[in-house]
């Protein structure tokens, strides 16, 4: 009677490590999905950006042209128009700088990005088989109770 107040006890006690172990399984498959999501929602912000710095990029190079043009009929009007003409193809160069700057620190923020949830996600897949091995475990010590419990009774 004892003994089997002792293995009912144990029992219990295993499934209700069995059930917070499942539990945290939960958890930890839904705080993958979050970062999957919101790694996808990196790639799609970074796609975005990457589109609008091509974008950017080609209007410049068109703006960069028309500069290109202006400046040589301001150079046959006057001095004058060629500086203001000469600074906008600056500024212009200074945009495109930045942008290419910008999409550089944006690709590697990517990376790293990619780098970090890469990391987190295999740490949570491994965290995961640990967990199911000890479920496992826990299921075949469970099952050797009970065939122990039926041959004793």
């Amino acid at each position: 009677q004892e003994e089997k107040k002792q293995l009912t006890l144990k029992v219990e006690e295993l499934e209700r490590k069995l059930e917070s172990t499942s539990a945290q399984n939960i958890e930890f498959l839904q705080v993958i999905a979050k970062r999957e999501e919101s790694i996808h929602q990196c790639q799609l912000r970074l796609e975005e950006k990457s589109r609008e710095c091509s974008s950017l990029a080609r209007q410049l190079e068109m703006a960069i042209e028309d500069a290109k043009k202006q400046v040589e009929q301001a150079r046959e009007r006057a001095v004058s128009r060629e500086r203001a003409a000469q600074s906008k193809v600056l500024d212009l160069e200074t945009q495109l700088s930045r942008n290419k700057t910008e999409l550089n620190q944006l690709r590697r923020s990517k990376e790293d990005a990619e780098r970090r949830y890469e990391s987190r996600l295999q740490d949570l897949r491994d965290r995961l088989e640990q967990s199911e091995s000890t479920n496992r475990s826990m299921q075949n010590y469970v099952q050797f109770l009970k065939s122990s419990y039926d041959s004793v009774f």
